[in-house]
């Protein structure tokens, strides 16, 4: 959802001549693909690695096996009432394609929405109940019909520990599982484009199925990797307006992003059913202009109020401080570990650009964290201030509360 990329390597070979015969049968036949390989490692194995001619042949699933009319495309959506899940749902239902949300029934932001609140929520989908946790509850709660495409918006709702692995690794696996038993073609995951740089447990949970994904071999997949979403960033907008400061880390300058609506976000995930160029795609992706500073945002948001502009800026060593302390209790009181882990999300937010990040310089690169959409940060920060965050809640992914 809002927490906050290299592209992957091609995941089809070309057949040594041991498989030419298994080739000439499908066209898609394809090895079960190795560990996927990152850093400045990559070229050089990926031209020394040579296939296990005992390896399990699969035919790998495509695109281009859907049916052709959206009407006749059955899609999976689980997390489909989260912060970006909804809108997903929704775009889906738009495009006419035969839709399905999988949720528990208390579920959304806080467990707010029950049993009701879903299916009036999708009018156009199918609800189906149950829980992402179990394997037996998909199979028997979602899968009792096959689908065609499965998209994963699931996500911890905290970025806690046990939370993260719950969820960001365990439950989205628990759908691909029974997704690939029951023969879905494609899986599309809303991921994060921070995994580049994992040094949280949420980022290591989602980069560990990232790559069980990308090396199952009978299902073709398409990973999203969005950068900050608008809601992420307008948590001050309300203490502004009511005359307080715009608070940011350091300068203001420590971390840029792109931030993409999730309108826009929800565009591209259904593009990624259809459009070729991307399947088996590790995609990291943005909204429509410039990259931009915290210190931007606020001098633009004081722009729109007609405000005199005022900042406190805080030390990034405060938080470093911050996350010592926590540290040290967590190393004797287990129920402290998730309070270390949440100071150093906050910390990594505060410092981390939401960017592709370059392997060759180390360095995150607005130039090549590609684009979409036409919903703009300064667009959306005139809306709310005039209609306010009604409905915009992230819940406990808020850095601002």
């Amino acid at each position: 959802g809002g927490r906050r990329c290299r592209r992957s390597l091609p995941n089809e070979r070309t057949p040594t001549p041991p498989t030419r015969m298994a080739a000439a049968l499908s066209s898609r036949v394809t090895l079960r693909a190795a560990p996927v390989v990152r850093g400045a490692k990559a070229s050089k194995a990926a031209a020394t690695t040579r296939p296990n001619r005992s390896a399990t042949l699969t035919t790998r699933a495509a695109i281009a096996d859907l049916p052709k009319e959206n009407k006749d495309t059955k899609v999976l959506v689980v997390g489909g009432t989260g912060y970006i899940g909804k809108f997903v749902v929704r775009e889906l239902c738009a495009q006419g394609y035969d839709v399905t949300a999988f949720v528990r029934e208390k579920s959304g932001i806080g467990g707010k929405t029950d049993a009701s609140g879903a299916k009036s929520m999708f009018p156009d989908a199918s609800v189906k109940f149950g829980s992402v946790g179990s394997v037996d509850s998909i199979r028997s709660g979602a899968f009792d019909e096959t689908y065609d495409v499965v998209v994963s918006c699931l996500a911890s709702r905290t970025g806690g520990i046990k939370d993260s692995w719950d969820v960001d690794y365990q439950a989205t696996k628990n759908v691909l599982d029974v997704a690939r038993e029951k023969g879905a073609k494609h899986f599309v995951l809303l991921s994060a484009i921070c995994v580049q740089k994992p040094l949280l447990t949420f980022q290591s949970a989602k980069l560990k199925f990232e790559e069980e994904l990308q090396a199952a071999g009978d299902i073709s997949y398409s990973i999203v990797r969005p950068t900050a979403f608008f809601k992420s960033l307008a948590g001050q907008v309300e203490s502004v307006q009511k005359g307080g400061p715009y608070v940011m880390f350091g300068d203001g300058q420590l971390a840029s992003c792109k931030p993409i609506s999730e309108r826009d976000l929800a565009k591209y995930m259904a593009e990624c059913i259809r459009d070729n160029s991307l399947e088996n795609k590790v995609l990291p992706i943005g909204g429509p202009g410039e990259a931009m500073s915290a210190l931007e945002q606020g001098t633009m948001l004081f722009d729109i109020l007609g405000m005199e502009p005022k900042f406190v800026k805080v030390p990034i060593e405060v938080m470093d401080g911050v996350i010592k302390v926590l540290d040290a209790f967590a190393g004797f009181f287990a129920n402290m570990r998730d309070a270390a882990e949440f100071g150093k999300i906050g910390r990594y937010y505060a410092a981390e650009s939401m960017l592709v990040l370059d392997d060759a310089t180390g360095e995150y690169d607005a130039s090549k964290t590609p684009s979409y959409g036409t919903d703009t940060l300064e667009a959306f920060f005139k809306k709310v201030s005039v209609e306010g965050l009604a409905g915009q809640e992230l819940g406990d992914q808020a850095v601002f509360k």
